[in-house]
């Protein structure tokens, strides 16, 4: 396996936002020029554990197509890494949110296997990265490239996806396994200021939220008759008359071949309310949680549930997904006859990653209420989209979705995330008052034109470059 994978990048052209965001759009041309001046001669490298699958790939997809489009030379690197490592590093991941299920430690061979891994990758990159060169480091994955990269001259970014609000011991153990390799990043970006971990620099740190594509194959606008030709397609409809065609990001058209593999006793009716949640298959995400308070608590009989996520054997770098996946299926094999009928388990395919994004639009557009009823969660993009589409949301206030929703406004906030009785009775809400819905739904959209696209995304981070090189 290589240590590091290069994932080529299309430009795209920033222009295509200046009707969508009006006289806003000064801000982006005037970051562009910034950027022009500030990183002439300098290559941004950008490098992560995947390329598909999960917010960080998908975020870095359409984000660095829109920074060549506007003249930065970015490039993007996948660390490669066996089963062992991904192992090692799913447990950091659940560790930094506090959750110890699988019992594993973060000893010393964790660390040798970890180190190895990264050590590989930082070699091979630093002989292409020369001094004056931006590089990013995402998430956990990346840690022990930082010292071997910024021994190049070139500036180091450790930016981390993840977080929780109030650490406990379980978290700042991952920490103190992370903490000695970071001591060299030139500057850390969480996603909020409260994920910031002690004992790393406070003048060092910055906060960058996430941000989505409008134009992406997720996000772009669908027309009723697509997104049910779509959802013929993959296998939760029948008879769709359209094409299933999207337009992938770079503006040209292609069509949904592909078909899901969902675990249903009949096909979603035409008319029926539905729910959904899309997500990894992990526990984090509390799947089982989600149907369980469906099943006992979603009073409408002709209510249905899609719990959607990707194709385990497409996501290299989560291997417990295939096991929660399992124990999702098993307690829905366990509902009564009657409530099993409405729960619809969708894995997506993951080879083309595009055509996959467009399945979750159409999902989402079919929806009625999409819910994201995390344990834990960096800051939850999936809610971002769903409210781009002017879907109302329901949402478990934790980390970046509590800043997200304004609870009443654009959908509602789960204070308790186990709390099913009340989960089940603000969804039961929202799905049998279609007005209620759509007036929220208008309003989500609204606050996630103004707040979460990815040209203010661009614009953070020309500011914190700007600051840090100039």
């Amino acid at each position: 396996m290589a240590a590091i994978t290069h994932v080529p990048i299309s430009p795209l052209p920033p222009e295509r936002f200046r009707e969508l965001l009006g006289a806003e759009y000064g801000r982006v041309e005037e970051a562009i020029e910034t950027a022009s001046s500030l990183l002439a001669g300098r290559v941004v490298w950008h490098v992560n554990s995947t390329a598909t699958g999960g917010g960080v790939a998908e975020l870095l997809h359409s984000l660095l197509a829109y920074a060549r489009g506007a003249g930065a030379d970015v490039r993007w690197a996948v660390v490669g890494g066996g089963p062992e490592f991904f192992r090692i590093t799913k447990r950091i991941h659940n560790h930094l949110h506090g959750l110890d299920s699988d019992s594993g430690l973060l000893g010393e061979a964790e660390r040798e296997e970890f180190l190895r891994v990264n050590r590989l990758a930082a070699d091979e990159l630093a002989e292409l990265v020369q001094p004056g060169d931006v590089v990013y480091l995402h998430d956990p994955q990346t840690a022990g490239m930082v010292e071997r990269l910024s021994a190049t001259g070139a500036t180091v970014i450790w930016r981390c996806h993840i977080g929780i609000d109030r650490p406990d011991p379980i978290v700042r153990g991952a920490w103190d396994f992370l903490l000695p390799l970071l001591r060299d990043a030139d500057r850390y970006v969480f996603s909020r200021r409260e994920y910031a971990w002690e004992g790393l620099d406070p003048e060092r740190v910055s906060v960058i939220e996430p941000s989505i594509d409008a134009f992406s194959a997720k996000n772009e606008w669908l027309p009723p008759e697509v997104v049910h030709a779509i959802l013929d397609r993959i296998g939760l409809l029948s008879d769709g008359g359209a094409a299933a065609v999207y337009r992938r990001l770079d503006g040209s058209q292609a069509r949904v071949d592909r078909r899901a593999r969902i675990d249903q006793d009949q096909q979603l009716p035409e008319r029926a309310p539905v729910m959904t949640q899309v997500s990894r298959w992990d526990t984090l995400k509390d799947p089982l949680g989600v149907l369980e308070g469906f099943a006992e608590h979603v009073d409408l009989p002709d209510a249905h549930l899609l719990l959607v996520g990707p194709d385990t054997e497409g996501v290299s770098d989560d291997p417990e997904g295939a096991e929660v996946l399992g124990e999702v299926r098993a307690a829905r094999e366990a509902l009564d006859p009657g409530a099993r009928s409405r729960v619809h388990l969708v894995s997506l395919p993951m080879e083309d990653v595009e055509e996959n994004a467009a399945m979750v639009n159409a999902i989402q557009r079919r929806s009625t209420l999409v819910v994201q009823k995390s344990i834990a969660e960096g800051f939850g993009l999936t809610a971002t989209e769903a409210m781009w589409k002017a879907r109302p949301v329901i949402v478990s206030a934790v980390g970046g979705l509590g800043e997200q929703v304004v609870d009443g406004v654009t959908g509602r906030l789960l204070e308790d995330p186990r709390d099913l009785e009340t989960f089940g009775r603000l969804a039961s809400e929202l799905l049998a008052d279609p007005a209620l819905a759509a007036r929220m739904g208008e309003a989500a959209q609204e606050r996630v034109r103004t707040r979460y696209l990815g040209t203010r995304h661009l614009i953070q981070y020309v500011e914190m470059l700007s600051r840090m090189l100039s």
